[in-house]
């Protein structure tokens, strides 16, 4: 039975992809800061279905601390996908996410080297690209971040590099393009139109709808990093996780307004410093490494959120 360490593992994607991994039967052992990002109380829920399975392992530690990674077992595999997440965020606290994101991910690294760890998986962002008009983005698309956070994210897979070559460390860069579905952070546009529909409150519109962004589900993602476990071909690549089709904001709010069965009211707001006009994966890299095929459509992504999200309003509140 293959051991598996998953970073930021109370979280949204970590979750979901816990859930999958115990499925198939791995050992897997999490470990979490509960950031006070958002709440403690949503990432408990979120690892709450785990906590009575005998091949799974709670650490409440950080990243950038040799005692708490200390406290790991031996393992096989690292799915990194713990950071202070966010790009309007990154911007007001840069040098904290320079200290989480890339001293945190150079620790892990480390982690890695000292304990003989040859598979490394990476969480990194679309956010690498910044703006480009050049759609859909591939991985050898010039990079040009603009934000703290997205730059952050380029330096991550930059260290990865620089430890494959030195080190035989095996490391896959998975650039995630907005990722959406159950267990969601109440941050992010989707859990909020929800929430703020269902609440009749005004959701908040940046600029005029026209902002377009590739969702993708986390099943589909969760696929992805599934796949990536048993990749052996290279030692270092950077793969697109996508969707490979671009939805409007406008489009995204008649799909949630189609599915809660509301219309909502909209306060529009000047668009944002750091956010990107449109993001665009060109999967094609993954269909070929990986065999990763996304199969989950909008209106249904947005039906498991919905479904999600009113079993357990009581605590997402």
């Amino acid at each position: 039975m293959r051991h598996i360490l998953v970073t930021g593992g109370a979280g949204f994607i970590g979750s979901n992809l816990i859930g999958e991994l115990l499925n198939r039967d791995f050992k897997v052992t999490a470990i979490d800061n509960f950031d006070d990002f958002y709440s403690r109380g949503q990432k408990e829920l979120n690892i709450k279905p785990f906590e009575t399975n005998p091949d799974f392992k709670f650490i409440e530690g950080d990243i950038r601390e040799t005692a708490d990674l200390e406290q790991i077992p031996d393992i096989h595999i690292i799915i990194h996908l713990a950071a202070k997440a966010g790009v309007r965020p990154s911007i007001k606290n840069p040098i904290l996410y320079q200290d989480v994101n890339v001293s945190g991910t150079q620790t892990l690294l480390e982690f890695a080297k000292s304990r003989e760890i040859k598979q490394f998986i990476f969480a990194s962002s679309s956010s690498v690209y910044g703006i480009n008009e050049n759609v859909p983005w591939n991985e050898e698309e010039k990079l040009l971040p603009i934000s703290p956070y997205a730059s952050t994210k380029l330096s991550g897979e930059m260290l990865g590099h620089v430890y494959s070559k030195l080190y035989g460390i095996r490391f896959l860069a998975l650039r995630f393009f907005t990722v959406y579905g159950p267990g969601q952070r109440p941050d992010l546009a989707i859990h909020k139109f929800f929430k703020s529909i269902l609440n009749n409150q005004p959701i908040p519109v940046f600029g005029d709808g026209s902002t377009s962004r590739d969702y993708t589900f986390v099943g589909d993602t969760v696929k992805g990093l599934i796949a990536a476990i048993d990749y052996d071909k290279s030692d270092f690549e950077i793969i697109n996780l996508g969707n490979h089709n671009t939805v409007t904001l406008s489009e995204l709010i008649e799909a949630v307004e189609d599915v809660c069965g509301k219309k909502a009211q909209i306060n529009r707001l000047e668009e944002q410093p750091g956010d990107v006009p449109r993001t665009y994966a060109d999967i094609s890299k993954a269909e070929n490494l990986l065999n990763y095929h996304p199969s989950t459509n909008l209106k249904d992504g947005l039906k498991e959120f919905y479904r999600w999200y009113n079993t357990n309003q009581a605590i997402l509140q």
